[in-house]
């Protein structure tokens, strides 16, 4: 049995010094920081396989009527329900209707973001959407892309939105998009979101 386990540990030890085995874990080191986390990431990380059948998820949706977006923002407590409130009037009146100008009746003039794409700073934010060059429109009554939940938790307020994609095979899908701010003093002083660079 001795001479069993010997041969096994010099297999192991012989196949762990191979090239091929070396080879394996270069390409390991070398996999890029997006490929960590769960199956689905992984499996992003991969690429495309476009030979694959579609995956069969449920599409995302979200409210889209006023009266039902309003429902979303209610909580039995009222400084949760006003930070909820604050992120809602926040995004229709700034990312739905572009009147940037307005932003600081939201934003604090010291805001943190964390959006890989875009400014810090209430001016780094207005910059920021100015240089779209997307003129003013009306504000909408309720967010138009519609919304799946809004999360309050002490100083934080998570808003959920349906996305629409259209994936590397040429197929489109809608998935889930994320935005938390944290809130100080009646300011949004705080952003994070999943956003990447191109």
């Amino acid at each position: 049995m001795k001479l069993i386990a010997a041969i096994a540990a010099s297999a192991a030890l012989l196949a762990a010094c191979s090239p091929a085995s070396q080879d394996s874990t270069d390409s390991a080191a070398a996999t890029p920081a997006a490929a960590q986390g769960g199956a689905s990431q992984r499996a992003a990380a991969a690429g495309p396989n476009c030979d694959a059948p579609t995956p069969t998820a449920v599409t995302v949706t979200g409210e889209t009527t006023r009266e039902g977006q309003l429902k979303l923002l209610e909580h039995p407590d009222p400084k949760l329900a006003a930070n909820k409130r604050l992120v809602w009037d926040m995004w229709r009146t700034l990312l739905n209707g572009y009147h940037i100008d307005r932003a600081g009746e939201f934003i604090h003039k010291d805001y943190i973001q964390h959006n890989p794409m875009a400014n810090t700073g209430l001016d780094g934010m207005q910059n920021f959407f100015r240089s779209l060059n997307i003129p003013p429109r009306e504000i909408p009554e309720a967010i138009p892309e519609g919304v799946v939940a809004v999360m309050a938790e002490g100083d934080l307020v998570t808003i959920v939105f349906p996305r629409a994609y259209t994936d590397s095979c040429g197929r489109e899908y809608v998935s889930t998009w994320f935005d938390m701010f944290r809130i100080k003093d009646g300011l949004i002083v705080e952003h994070w979101d999943a956003a990447t660079r191109p």
